[in-house]
């Protein structure tokens, strides 16, 4: 079983930054790719950022070139800067882990391909 906990979310004016955390227990999260996702209010969840094991990183075209991916493999900790906010980047964060850890150069962009799920941390950016 993994456990993860997100933190960082807030209320951030436009043009803002923030940086959230994904801490994990349970499990070592250096062999696995991990994953951003938020939702909005009447939104599916989706995708923000992913990362392999080998730190390839991908990101949504909406927040391409504003926010990062990262992680600290002695922490075990996922990260995600998010840089130039806008409104519509204002939503519920989540991080996410595959059922099995995978050392390759492959990330992950669907939910469904995720089982552990953190609770979420809000996000809200003010224009």
């Amino acid at each position: 079983q993994v456990q993860l906990v997100e933190s960082g979310g807030g209320l951030v004016q436009a043009g803002g930054s923030l940086r959230l955390s994904c801490a994990a227990s349970g499990r070592t999260l250096s062999s696995y790719a991990m994953g951003w996702f938020r939702q909005a209010p009447g939104k599916e969840r989706a995708i923000v950022a992913a990362i392999s094991w080998s730190d390839i990183t991908y990101y949504s075209d909406s927040v391409k070139g504003r926010f990062t991916i990262s992680r600290d493999n002695a922490k075990n900790t996922v990260y995600l800067q998010m840089n130039s906010l806008k409104p519509e980047d204002a939503a519920v964060y989540y991080c996410a882990a595959p059922p099995r850890p995978y050392t390759g150069n492959y990330y992950y962009t669907h939910s469904y391909e995720y089982v552990y799920w953190g609770q979420g941390t809000q996000v809200t950016v003010s224009s």
